[in-house]
């Protein structure tokens, strides 16, 4: 899936998102969506790397001790 593709999917979600708001405010936006997006691509990049966190931190482009602190975070580890 492209990048293109990927924003689109989150675009539309947003979308929809402040559609079913009905005009009510939102509340902290920018961590629902982290915490939405932020557990699946830990769980799909573990599984594509075998579980080896040192790969998955470099695929991801972060260090090792954050990885292990966002899958500790999502109780993807315990």
């Amino acid at each position: 899936m492209s990048k293109k593709k990927i924003e689109e999917c989150i675009r539309d979600s947003l979308e929809q998102y402040f559609r079913d708001l009905h005009g009510t405010e939102p509340h902290s936006v920018h961590d629902m969506i982290v915490h939405t997006v932020e557990k699946p691509l830990l769980e799909v990049v573990m599984k594509h790397a075998d579980g080896n966190q040192s790969k998955a931190a470099e695929w991801l482009g972060i260090n090792r001790n954050t990885l292990r602190r966002k899958l500790l975070e999502h109780k993807l580890i315990s």
